[in-house]
């Protein structure tokens, strides 16, 4: 599994996305900076929280998505008038609320300050 970029800022003012275990070195002062240096089980803890956000959104989709087929099926052709009122109220009011919260748990993730070798 391939996790998040980690942005790196180096003290002389560069910044670099870098993958998780690895390393980069800055062009202007030459500093090397290894993401090795942040604990494992955290990062890739982070990495499972934000996946299972993504999974709940989409297993709540695919929930809605067949109880309105369902509906379709049994109540006939009328039941594709609740179509608009089905994706506005999941575009309007799950989905504004979804990102609300997953913005929430992104801006609480914890941070770290490498030290570069």
């Amino acid at each position: 599994m391939r996790g998040a970029s980690i942005t790196v800022r180096c003290d002389c003012g560069q910044v670099q996305y870098v993958s998780y275990g690895d390393t980069w070195q800055c062009p202007e002062c030459s500093r090397r900076w290894d993401t090795n240096q942040i604990p494992a089980d955290q990062y890739w803890s982070i990495m499972k929280e934000m996946r299972d956000e993504r999974v709940k959104v989409i297993v709540g989709a695919l929930v809605v998505a067949g109880g309105f087929a369902a509906i379709a099926v049994t109540q006939g052709p009328a039941a594709w008038a609740l179509a608009p009122v089905v994706v506005g109220a999941w575009l309007l009011v799950f989905m504004p609320r979804w990102r609300r919260r997953l913005r929430e748990k992104a801006r609480s993730i914890p941070t770290w300050q490498l030290r570069p070798d």
